[in-house]
């Protein structure tokens, strides 16, 4: 079941944390300005309408003034109609260019989370990632475009307001300010518990993406074994806690709210009533407590959304954190940096005491690999045996730099690995996992992807060919044909040869294949070997075997025992000398034989 990642810390600042934005912002700072200073401008304007309004009682009115009452309507009018505009503006002014700071940060998130390790996403539930990428971006734009501006533009307007008030009569002004003090310290109070809400909901959403993801990539699994029930229940269980999370965010806005809206209205309250009595005992002109009031009113939105706009900032701000917690990790360095290393004698791939141990693995603990000593000659291909949890499949995805070895070097032609750009690298290797990956994309650019932006039909019709891949000619537009998330509209052996054809099709120097048969039927089995006998004559590979039949295509075979190589010679000297072997090939798995396992890595 998915967990959440992190909680927020109690030194957390949101303001720090949202001043991180800023390179984002930053472009189109000039817009966003212009957009406060006309929704400040805006609010200015609306606080000119008592004015006008005390021009009106005093004068017009108490006056019988009918055509000077018409003129103040008139004055009225224009303003609530400059009002509108104005905010109408700050509108147009902050859509585009915000929407383009969203576009911009979501792809530099994907951009980064394409050059994060794989232990990174070994260690990430991918629905927490999905989450940052939409949700929590989502948030970002809309704190941008409201909260952000509003924040200014309210206390802008309750300083000019409160002014204003005090201008108006000082007596009344200071009962209205009476509640400035407690709700000062309900905002502090409602900060700190609003914060660690808000992350604990945003966290609980990426939980509940990931279940649902998981859902839908697993529903043959689900369906199969009959446990849709309990996936509901999982779901509803998670569901429920989000609600009451949700629920807990929704009583502490409304305290705040409660506060901030009860305590002025009293204080306007009781600003009528002694203004009444000023007014009454001709301490106060009529069109003056107008005005006082109007103000008073006009400044109820301002004062009123400071809890609504205090929510919405602590949620960017804890989206922001969600955001940086990403792009704040390490990518993979480039490697190549400075001079390369001298080339070393002995070409093809060499394994020289390689030895790693996965990152969150016990310091104390075993290495998965200790030691490994392997060289494939160029234009060789090896087979690679052994018990599961041995080892292999970590040992092949170190030739990519999937992983970093712990100790010890890789070499390529008599290069180390390490020094080079992991592009070059994976220019001249070629991978096909166990696992075939699919996008949701053509059969063609499946396969395509394994190669450079120059290879076209010919190429892939070779790659399919010696993949045995013939199949995608019955589908229903060939190549071209969409095989759907994941590629399940297939099935296992043809997923299988799409992976094998996308490994073949650029032609690679250096072949790295994880028991790349293993789904494939015994006829379907003995054409692709045949066809791909072809294409490891010109290459150096490195194949996990299972099965004699694949064993069989390798020049040599080597025996990883306990993350160590063993023996290496050929299949028939080794089935003579090697009881492990021998006992491996005749498809009998008991681990009596070679000894205590590795936890299975892979």
């Amino acid at each position: 079941m998915a967990r959440t990642r992190a909680t927020t810390t109690p030194d957390r600042s949101a303001v720090r944390s949202l001043l991180r934005l800023w390179p984002y912002v930053r472009p189109v700072r000039l817009r966003l300005f212009a957009a406060a200073s006309v929704a400040v401008l805006a609010s200015c304007t609306g606080l000119v309408i008592p004015l006008v309004l005390k021009w009106m009682v005093d004068g017009p009115v108490a006056d019988r003034d009918t055509a000077g009452v018409w003129l103040g309507a008139l004055y009225l009018l224009l303003l609530g109609l400059a009002e509108a505009l104005l905010f109408g503006m700050r509108r147009w002014l902050v859509a585009r260019p915000l929407s383009h700071v969203e576009a911009e940060m979501r792809a530099q998130l994907y951009a980064r989370l394409q050059r994060l390790p794989v232990a990174f996403h070994d260690r990430w539930a991918s629905g927490q990632l999905l989450s940052r990428a939409t949700a929590d971006l989502g948030l970002l734009r809309m704190f941008l475009a409201f909260p952000l501006t509003f924040l200014l533009v309210n206390s802008v307007t309750i300083v000019f307001g409160v002014v204003i008030m005090l201008l108006q009569d000082w007596v009344l002004g200071l009962v209205i300010l009476g509640p400035a003090i407690p709700v000062v310290l309900m905002c502090v109070y409602f900060e700190s518990r609003y914060a660690v809400v808000a992350r604990r909901a945003q966290d609980q959403v990426g939980d509940l993406t990931t279940v649902v993801e998981e859902s839908v990539l697993g529903i043959r699994i689900i369906k199969g074994f009959g446990r849709h029930r309990s996936q509901a229940r999982a779901f509803r269980e998670l569901s429920s806690t989000l609600r009451g999370t949700e629920l807990g965010k929704a009583r502490l806005l409304a305290t705040i709210w409660a506060v901030i809206v009860t305590l002025p209205e009293l204080a306007i309250g009781a600003a009528l009533v002694l203004g009444a009595v000023q007014v009454a005992d001709g301490e106060l002109s009529a069109g003056t407590l107008v005005a006082f009031l109007s103000t008073a009113l006009a400044l109820r939105w301002p004062v009123d959304s400071i809890g609504f706009l205090l929510a919405m900032s602590q949620e960017a701000a804890t989206a922001t954190e969600r955001y940086f917690e990403v792009m704040d990790e390490l990518p993979e360095e480039p490697g190549g940096s400075g001079e390369r290393a001298p080339v070393a004698e002995g070409g093809g791939l060499r394994f020289d005491g390689v030895a790693f141990r996965y990152p969150d693995a016990a310091p104390d603990s075993r290495p998965t690999l200790d030691g490994v000593n392997l060289h494939i000659r160029p234009g060789e291909s090896m087979a690679l045996v052994g018990a599961t949890g041995s080892g292999k499949t970590t040992l092949t995805a170190l030739v990519p730099r999937l992983h970093e070895v712990t100790a010890g070097r890789i070499t390529l032609d008599g290069e180390d690995i390490a020094a080079m750009p992991r592009e070059e690298l994976r220019g001249r290797v070629a991978v096909a996992f166990e696992e075939p990956t699919l996008f949701s994309a053509s059969v063609g650019e499946n396969v395509l992807m394994g190669a450079d932006d120059r290879a076209g039909a010919v190429e892939l019709e070779r790659a399919l060919e010696v993949a045995q891949a013939e199949f995608v000619r019955a589908l229903p537009q060939g190549v071209d044909t969409q095989v759907g998330e994941q590629g399940l509209s297939l099935s296992g052996g043809q997923r299988q040869r799409l992976a094998l054809a996308r490994a073949v099709v650029g032609r690679p120097r250096f072949l790295v294949l994880d028991d790349p048969l293993s789904a494939l039927d015994v006829h379907t089995e003995a054409a692709v070997e045949a066809a791909l006998r072809q294409v490891l004559a010109d290459t150096t590979a490195l194949i996990v075997a299972h099965r004699p039949s694949t064993v069989l295509l390798a020049d040599r075979v080597a025996l990883l025992s306990d993350g160590r190589v063993t023996a290496v010679g050929t299949h028939h000297e080794l089935l003579r000398t090697n009881a492990e072997y021998a006992h491996l090939m005749s498809g009998d798995q008991s681990p009596t034989l070679s000894g205590e396992q590795e936890a299975d890595r892979r």
